[in-house]
């Protein structure tokens, strides 16, 4: 569904290695947003012993859902390892996280296995929505429960209208939008989603300080399109100079449309996968 190829998910992987040591102070928008996540669960009524945190970076919320579920083990999924590092770094004899280097598509986990998928803001770099959800739907307990966030398809909008004004080439990565991710929880089998949406808007005091920041953070942009020679000094002076347009009260905005998601592993579902119900009709509700 993202039309992320393999070479591009090895570049996944190496993006976010190399970030590893840049992440936590970059992080500003990823650490509001997981804040955000953990606030959401604590109105959900469950009480999991087995976590399984997604694309955990550097390990802090892995860190914090130890701390609010206290007796649980907690496990950190990442794809890079240099992240994984920092996630060790991080852990304590008291409060050991356990680290696992894998794919969210290709869960190393065991069927039925994981109480609660803890998932902030990795969702957009999996190549299929599908085996990802599918996957979610495999491991997880009866009763269990997913809580993600990911990007939708406004993020980013003024960058992209600036590398527009420059040449064709894709810039910024394509983003899913949120009637797209219910379908493909429904088609996974997992049961009663729920959606909503949300923008968040960070300034700039320039366009080059948020190219700095999505580097720092690893989020480079992988589309397959794009050009894999440096761009040009001329043409990023360009960029910079368009994305003057959108500058208010002396700073420049840099929008994120942030999806947040939970659904259930229903046990008088299981491998019922025929989806056909929109996601429309069920909105309001390393050792």
């Amino acid at each position: 569904m993202n039309n992320i190829t393999h070479y591009q998910q090895q570049a996944v992987r190496k993006s976010f290695g190399d970030a590893a040591k840049t992440y936590d102070e970059a992080a500003v928008l990823q650490r509001e947003v997981a804040t955000r996540m953990l606030e959401r669960l604590e109105y959900i009524k469950a009480t999991p012993t087995r976590i399984l945190d997604l694309g955990c970076a550097t390990g802090e919320y892995s860190a914090r859902l130890a701390k609010q579920y206290k007796g649980a083990q907690v496990f950190s999924l990442d794809i890079a390892i240099p992240m994984l590092k920092e996630v060790k770094r991080r852990s304590t004899w008291r409060r050991p996280l356990r680290t696992i280097c894998g794919d969210i598509q290709a869960l190393p986990i065991a069927d039925n296995s994981i109480d609660l998928i803890f998932s902030s803001l990795a969702l957009q770099w999996c190549g299929s929505l599908d085996d990802a959800f599918s996957e979610f739907r495999r491991v997880l307990r009866p009763g269990g429960f997913v809580m993600f966030s990911t990007f939708g398809p406004d993020t980013l909008k003024e960058l992209r209208a600036s590398w527009s004004e420059v040449d064709n080439e894709k810039h910024v990565h394509d983003f899913i939008d949120m009637h797209h991710i219910g379908d493909a929880m429904l088609r996974a089998g997992l049961s009663q989603p729920v959606m909503d949406v949300e923008t968040i808007t960070l300034t700039y005091n320039d366009a080059y300080a948020l190219m700095r920041e999505l580097k720092e953070i690893g989020a480079h942009n992988i589309a397959q399109t794009r050009t894999r020679n440096l761009t040009s000094k001329s043409r990023l002076k360009a960029v910079v100079k368009a994305y003057e347009q959108f500058r208010v009260d002396g700073v420049l905005p840099a929008s994120y449309e942030v999806v947040y998601g939970h659904a259930w592993c229903d046990e008088s579902n299981v491998g019922d996968h025929s989806g056909g119900v929109s996601i429309n009709s069920l909105r309001g509700s390393l050792e």
